[in-house]
């Protein structure tokens, strides 16, 4: 009787991993407007003090051109568009077909007037507005040791 119960166990389990490897993978920190995606919005870690804080993300499956006119988030008081294509105020054009990443390489958005440090292994609130697509309530990660600045 414990064979065939021990038995049985295995199998089940068995089955349960083989129906895991065959289920298609969840894709993590990916949110979504009526006609674009948002994927992995995220963060690094900063220290007591700091300001300001960059924040990426990468916009992909874009099925119409739009407009992310603004964001918020409980961390900040505002937020502006930093880098290549920096202002004082947010008005990204995200062209259809095309994917657009915000990176600390190029654009990014720089959430300003921190209310605390931004810690490692963290997830916030953020409120996307586009000018087409509304609003879209997402998160975003904090993944990595403080910037180097």
């Amino acid at each position: 009787m414990t064979r065939l119960i021990r038995r049985r166990g295995i199998l089940q389990g068995g089955v349960a991993i083989s129906a895991a490897m065959l289920w298609p993978r969840a894709r993590a920190c990916e949110f979504f407007s009526t006609h674009l995606r948002i994927y992995e919005p995220w963060a690094r870690a900063t220290g007591e003090g700091a300001t300001t804080a960059v924040l990426c993300m990468t916009f992909d499956e874009v099925t119409q051109t739009d407009r992310l006119i603004r964001v918020e988030t409980p961390v900040a008081s505002g937020a502006e568009l930093g880098g290549v294509h920096a202002a004082r105020t947010l008005d990204l054009l995200i062209p259809q077909g095309r994917e657009t990443a915000l990176t600390e390489a190029g654009t990014y958005i720089r959430l300003t007037g921190l209310r605390f440090a931004l810690e490692v292994a963290r997830e916030y609130p953020l409120d996307l507005w586009f000018e087409k697509g509304g609003l879209v309530q997402a998160d975003f990660d904090i993944k990595y040791n403080i910037a180097i600045t």
